[in-house]
């Protein structure tokens, strides 16, 4: 008879080594690559690229109503603190705050733009068609400035005997062709409504949702650049901060001390004209493009006292921008001056409005890259320096 210890029960089956044999068959060869496949390289390329061309072709209708969230929710981000901080601390109060102040901002005078022109297109279009409004005044005045006076009034007056209605009746022909080409560019309002209100929308989650965004954008900064992704994308904040306070806040004191002027004055649309001076000096261009037909049109009625004081009012208006300006960007970012107007009129001309912005983040951020890059080795020597020391004579 067998003892329990002669008993012995057959072990089970051990699958382990089985597996791991299995897995090393069968995964191996996908787990170790080979160290070059150009076959391989190529299409993941191509499979790379084309997930990002259709990623583009998906996002494109929104890319530019969320550059400009970007750029405004940036710009006004300390705005937003400080009302979080005086309504409680509730970050949604301060949000809805924000939001109708960007309608305010934003919709508000384009919409009083777009109705001032309605209602007085059919007022303008009429004047232009009646040939006697254009009776020009004979502007003896002119004899009294010195040295010029009789050959500008004499000029004039040689004009009005030409017959001034001869260049009218030329220029006539054209007001028909504005008219179709404005006709032209309404089919354009659809979009930058659908724009601005992509704007507002993004404006709105990004004032919500703020901190999130930054740590993200920064974290793949760092990913990318470890501690000059991080810098760079800091010093594009600072620009674009620096841009809206010098720019943008820039055109609205000048728009509005431009306005002002024209208001008393009696100059008529006064609102529609400082809605075109806030845009003309928003691109850089400056007031003096509404200012100077509206000096224009008050000596052409003879109303010459106003014409003065609002010649020497847009004089000061015209140039106030060169105090101005300097003051607030050197307050938003420590950059040189001719880098942030190259920027700003350099990306208007190449992206449009949105280039305000793009243009000197480029710069700003190429720009101190390209210096800690250069300082990452010693400076040389002043190479032009003379030698002064006297070498001694070999002869001697």
């Amino acid at each position: 008879m067998m003892t329990c210890d002669e008993i012995r029960l057959p072990k089970p089956p051990r699958l382990q080594p089985f597996l791991f044999l299995l897995r090393n068959d069968s995964l191996s060869k996908y787990s170790q690559p080979p160290r070059f496949d150009l076959a391989r390289i190529l299409f993941s390329l191509v499979f790379i690229t084309i997930m990002i061309i259709a990623c583009f072709w998906v996002v494109q209708p929104f890319i530019l109503g969320f550059a400009w969230a970007c750029m405004v929710v940036i710009a006004t981000w300390p705005m937003l603190i400080k009302f979080q901080a005086l309504l409680w601390g509730r970050r949604s109060l301060a949000v809805l705050v924000m939001t109708l102040l960007l309608i305010l901002l934003f919709v508000v005078p384009i919409a009083v733009l777009v109705s001032s022109v309605i209602d007085n297109s059919s007022a303008l279009m009429s004047w232009g068609s009646r040939q006697e409004n254009l009776s020009p005044p004979t502007l003896e005045w002119l004899t009294s400035i010195p040295l010029v006076g009789e050959k500008l009034f004499n000029s004039w007056q040689a004009l009005l005997q030409s017959g001034g209605s001869g260049l009218f009746a030329k220029v006539q022909p054209y007001f028909g062709k504005t008219a179709t080409w404005l006709v032209a560019q309404a089919a354009h309002v659809g979009r930058f409504l659908m724009h601005c209100s992509l704007m507002l929308i993004f404006s709105a989650l990004l004032y919500y949702k703020g901190e999130a965004v930054a740590k993200a954008v920064r974290h793949f900064a760092i990913r990318l650049g470890r501690e000059r992704g991080d810098a760079a994308v800091i010093l594009a904040a600072q620009s674009i901060r620096a841009v809206a306070l010098g720019v943008v806040v820039t055109a609205i004191v000048q728009s509005v001390l431009g306005g002002i002027g024209l208001g008393l004055s009696g100059i008529p649309y006064t609102t529609l004209l400082t809605v075109l001076m806030f845009l003309c000096c928003l691109a850089q261009l400056g007031p003096l493009l509404v200012l100077i037909p509206a000096i224009i049109w008050l000596y052409w009625t003879g109303d010459n006292t106003w014409g003065t004081i609002l010649l020497v009012w847009s004089c000061v208006v015209g140039t106030i921008d060169n105090v101005i300006r300097p003051m607030l960007i050197r307050m938003g970012a420590d950059l040189p001056m001719l880098l942030i107007l190259s920027g700003v009129i350099g990306g208007l001309l190449a992206f449009g409005m949105i280039g305000l912005f793009i243009g000197p983040v480029v710069l700003a951020v190429s720009y101190r890259l390209l210096f800690a890059w250069m300082r990452e080795i010693p400076e040389p020597q002043n190479l032009l320096s003379v030698n002064t020391t006297k070498t001694p004579n070999k002869e001697s």
